[in-house]
């Protein structure tokens, strides 16, 4: 059983959003030390507030996500600094954990959560970090995105390491130089090719739609290609929590008839409401639906009733997702041609891989 961490310690500095936020010099991140003290940082940033409104910034023209993760890296740094007194840049592994811990129980609640779980402007004095404790698919997806933060400033220079890298292996691995991931900014790239996608015809802009809800469910449902093909838009289901919130699933049948859960996030169902429209079908889906997950080019409400079109093949979902990766990769050698092994990654990306390689 591990040992549990010594409770943290309250300091002055009381919590405030990232925009209002005034960190003393001390705190500020600029001599931090888990800070890189070679190579040449890509970004400007001399404190932590900066570094994660850099990191922030590669977020504004989508709201849902910005606000996610604006959220989670706003909640970190005041924890740190509020809470241990010490910079986001001079956390440790260890201080990881106890803020996973944190996260299950924020305390003092009068410091960190809303009365009553109401949720008010970001300019009232009534604002809180937290609206309650986190659940377990919530804490989990909380450290998804801090991890992609820290991996982010390691990348750009600013931090000498990623404290949340130190996770538990469930296996030994056999090669380590085989990356079985897509870095945040490869990922960015099929993000970016898939948005220019061309849309000059009817068909060429039902397939960009199709592609971009497709690439939703492997990134943010972490779905194997071959569970896209399985599942149906009946699988999603609406409930409601325990402190009243309205969240959305996806039950996923996946290899060997097993079944999971997977958190349907904002983001996820907005892309799933878009998707639909376009078809012509309602923005969300009943329980009753028989629909697959993605559906052939011109399955529409109109003259398909979506109801009874047979799913993709498993290989024609492969061709589309291998595609994407092909046309990123080129983007990415044309465009900074030292970049050959991130596009070679996406050559060699295959949908048959375990959904980690999609995820960042």
């Amino acid at each position: 059983m591990r040992p549990a961490l010594p409770p943290p310690t309250s300091h002055a500095l009381q919590p405030a959003p990232l925009e209002t936020l005034v960190i003393p010099h001390k705190l500020d991140g600029s001599a931090g030390l888990n800070r890189a003290s070679t190579g040449r940082a890509q970004i400007a940033a001399n404190n932590d507030l900066d570094a994660i409104r850099a990191w922030l910034s590669r977020f504004v023209d989508t709201k849902t996500t910005f606000e996610n993760y604006r959220k989670e890296a706003e909640r970190l740094l005041l924890w740190s600094v509020v809470m241990l007194g010490k910079p986001l840049s001079s956390l440790t592994h260890e201080d990881c954990l106890r803020y996973q811990q944190f996260l299950a129980d924020p305390q003092p609640a009068a410091t960190w959560v809303a009365g009553r779980g109401r949720k008010h402007a970001r300019s009232d004095a009534r604002w809180r970090p937290f609206y309650g404790p986190l659940s377990p698919a919530s804490q989990r997806q909380a450290i998804v995105i801090l991890n992609a933060l820290f991996s982010w400033l390691v990348q750009a220079g600013y931090l000498a390491g990623n404290p949340l890298s130190l996770s538990r292996q469930r296996a030994k691995q056999a090669a380590p130089r085989i990356t079985r991931y897509l870095e945040p900014s490869v990922w960015q790239e099929v993000k970016d090719t898939i948005a220019a996608m061309p849309r000059d015809t009817d068909r060429a802009t039902a397939h960009a739609v199709r592609v971009r809800w497709l690439f939703t469910l492997l990134y943010l449902g972490g779905l194997r290609i071959a569970e896209v093909g399985a599942n149906t838009m009946g699988h999603f289901f609406v409930r409601r929590d325990a402190d009243g919130a309205v969240r959305w699933w996806l039950t996923v049948h996946g290899k060997g008839g097993k079944e999971r859960l997977v958190p349907a996030t904002q983001e996820m169902m907005t892309e799933l409401s878009r998707y639909r429209q376009h078809l012509g079908l309602s923005a969300l889906p009943s329980s009753n639906e028989d629909a697959p997950l993605v559906l052939p080019i011109g399955a529409t409400a109109a003259n398909h009733g979506a109801q009874t079109c047979a799913p993709l093949t498993r290989a024609a979902l492969h061709a589309i997702v291998k595609a994407v990766f092909t046309s990123a990769a080129a983007r990415l050698r044309e465009r900074d041609p030292s970049s050959a092994a991130r596009a070679e990654m996406l050559e060699q990306a295959s949908a048959h891989c375990k959904r980690e390689f999609i995820r960042t």
